[in-house]
């Protein structure tokens, strides 16, 4: 699954503002409505747990990818604005949908003690694989000469041949204990849910408006784009699983401090950035704190109820896309008189998460989600709102 999600997605994501600039003449207006459409499946990831009433969860994630699959491979064949709003949604909706079941499925698998470790590992693979796919789209787009389409077209059908070999060739895995079938919003996961929030928010400005900013203001060409991001998954691909080692070892509060404090100082200088190196190297800074968020997730996973993982991943989902859906439009209109603005609002994100990382206690466990702040047992079996 982490070998056939980012052959589709970063294919997308690569050329994505280049296609959208040069094709359909996009400006920052229709780039964040754009992104906003793509962040409306993420904000319905709640019905997940309905979807599951009628398939498992294994099932469902490979119909996921190879539905973001059919929608990767269809964008280059739509080089108009409604086109790409088309082709958006269906991709965005298998990506999410899949987001949703490997979160699940990751931390029902994997122990408390190998979380961290393991998940930091998956997203080295991950980018083992993009490496190879920035590596082979910058072939194509800079010796072959190849056109958009073919692109989008070869990455969107690698990940759909890969869907039906999972389907084909691996057993259906049980799961270690029953899942709820409802929604489950708990007042003890409080926390996570901000934190879940203020992550989401703050992601969708480096998503939409740090890439664009370097193809706009700097003219960075979708090659250029592309190596770049062959040196944030190169960090990525060396780093991610020192960091889940690091997690486990200093916590969850120390990394994400580490993190919060890192991307303050990174979205104030793309509000100040006037020269493109400095931006690419803002940019891939900013790419190589991706990896600390695992500590979001083991967080929640030692405060949850093991039958709570499936559903309150498809909430969390949700709760991380409710600005995601709202911002990109909106900074898209700040944008077009006061990008740096973008940034700056960015900073307050950063800030907010940093203030609220500091009430994850040292040793996060049922009864105690909150730091200084001892929960009876009562609260462990606090009833769900459906």
């Amino acid at each position: 699954m982490s070998i056939a999600m980012p052959i589709a997605f970063n294919t997308w994501q690569a050329l994505l503002n280049n296609f959208a600039v040069e094709r359909a003449a996009f400006t920052g207006i229709e780039i964040g409505i754009l992104q906003s459409i793509r962040e409306i499946p993420g904000f319905l990831s709640f019905t997940t747990v309905f979807v599951l009433l009628i398939i498992k969860e294994q099932t469902f994630a490979v119909v996921a990818l190879a539905t973001l699959g059919v929608g990767v491979a269809m964008t280059g064949y739509f080089p108009t604005e409604y086109g790409l709003y088309f082709t958006t949604i269906l991709m965005s909706t298998g990506f999410h949908y899949f987001e949703v079941i490997k979160q699940s499925l990751s931390l029902q698998w994997l122990s408390k003690q190998e979380a961290p470790q393991v998940l930091g590992r998956l997203i080295a693979i991950s980018s083992i694989t993009s490496l190879i796919v920035y590596a082979l789209l910058w072939l194509c787009l800079e010796w072959l000469q190849l056109d958009y389409h073919w692109n989008f077209l070869f990455g969107g059908s690698f990940c759909i041949v890969i869907a039906i070999l999972m389907w084909l060739c691996f057993p259906a895995y049980p799961a270690k204990t029953m899942q709820r079938k409802t929604l489950v919003l708990r007042k003890r996961y409080g926390l996570f849910y901000l934190l879940t929030f203020l992550s989401g928010a703050r992601r969708q400005i480096f998503m939409v408006f740090a890439a664009f900013l370097m193809v706009e203001k700097f003219g960075y060409q979708a090659s250029e784009v592309t190596l770049l991001f062959l040196i944030n998954y190169s960090f990525n691909w060396l780093f991610a699983e020192r960091i889940g080692k690091f997690i486990h070892h200093f916590g969850e509060r120390n990394a994400l401090t580490a993190e919060y404090i890192g991307l303050i100082g990174v979205f104030i200088g793309y509000g100040i950035v006037e020269n493109s190196t400095t931006a690419a190297l803002l940019y891939i800074i900013d790419h190589m704190f991706f990896a600390m968020a695992i500590a979001i997730s083991t967080y929640f996973q030692k405060i949850a109820a093991a039958e709570d993982i499936s559903a309150s991943a498809s909430v969390s989902f949700t709760i991380s896309h409710i600005a995601a859906v709202v911002i990109p439009a909106a900074l898209g209109l700040v944008w077009i008189q006061y990008p740096s603005l973008v940034f700056y609002i960015g900073a307050l994100f950063a800030i907010l998460s940093l203030i609220a990382v500091q009430f994850i206690p040292n040793n996060p466990a049922p009864g105690n989600e909150i730091a200084s702040r001892t929960r009876s047992k009562h609260f462990q079996n606090e009833g769900r709102v459906s």
